[in-house]
């Protein structure tokens, strides 16, 4: 067994989401993995272990499981990468079947996922009510281009764009009440947006249906996002940028490529940096 803290979507030698990746023959059952990722601490940990051709794997923040994690997964693509090589990693989730490819540039780590699926739907009155009251924000601070929405890609996120970016800067809220507000409406992070271009988004993810206040990098919210705007119309590109945990010290930087295929797979790419292993 192996277990490694390394940081995703990196900012360069700093920055990005820590993520315990533990890598064994066999997966421990529910109840270990539950407890070591608890005491890891980390808004995910990640486990992973050989099955035939792929890699049998599972995600844990230090409250409960979850179906997917971004960030984790690029984790375990930069930890697969300098135990096997350069390469596309096959993954076998709760739910779903993915890809990671892992690089090792000079040093440099990086990986690419290839998300599950994507999904969205407008989010309902009442739960947009709900969430400004939790925020502090009101209807006047939205960005009218984009409508909340509930958006999935591997997991479910709430999406809510804000018109100022000093607006995203002040997100606040009570980690006991968004804990009860995102378990009544199976959320797994509320996402935060401000659209400072047509291509580049500043982001924050609220975490605590998993015991986190925010997350620094959301792999699975990008391809939510991404998922998103592709089912609204917006002209992305073909890609866009995010940088995330600026507002809480930890910047961090996604890249989201995506067809316009209605519904199809993701790719959200990043930087990795090892902080620990052993």
């Amino acid at each position: 067994m192996l277990l490694r803290r390394i940081a995703a979507f990196s900012d360069g030698g700093s920055g990005g989401n820590p993520a315990g990746v533990w890598i064994g023959e066999e997966l421990a059952d529910s109840r270990t993995m539950q407890r070591i990722a608890a005491q890891i601490g980390y808004s995910e940990t990640v486990f992973a272990a050989p099955l035939r051709n792929a890699w049998r794997v599972r995600y844990f923040s230090p409250e409960s499981e979850v179906p997917f994690c971004g960030h984790a997964t690029i984790a375990l693509g930069a930890a697969l990468t300098l135990d096997e090589g350069d390469g596309v990693f096959a993954l076998v989730l709760n739910d779903a079947h993915i890809t990671v490819e892992g690089h090792n540039r000079n040093g440099r780590l990086g990986a690419i996922l290839q998300s599950p699926q994507t999904r969205s739907d407008a989010a309902g009155p009442e739960l947009v009510a709900d969430a400004l009251e939790l925020f502090g924000y009101a209807a006047g601070d939205l960005d009218p281009r984009f409508p909340p929405a509930i958006a999935f890609a591997g997991a479910t996120h709430l999406l809510i764009a804000l018109s100022d970016r000093d607006r995203l800067a002040a997100m606040r809220y009570d980690l006991d009440a968004g804990r009860e507000f995102m378990r009544k409406y199976r959320l797994v992070t509320v996402g935060l947006l401000h659209a400072e271009t047509p291509r580049l988004f500043h982001a924050r993810h609220a975490f605590a249906s998993g015991g986190i206040y925010e997350d620094p990098a959301t792999g699975a919210g990008a391809a939510a996002l991404a998922g998103y705007l592709r089912d609204i119309g917006w002209p992305h590109g073909g890609a866009i940028d995010i940088v995330q945990g600026e507002d809480m010290g930890a910047r961090s930087l996604l890249r989201a490529e995506f067809s316009r295929v209605a519904g199809s797979s993701i790719q959200v790419s990043g930087t990795a940096r090892i902080i620990e292993q052993r």
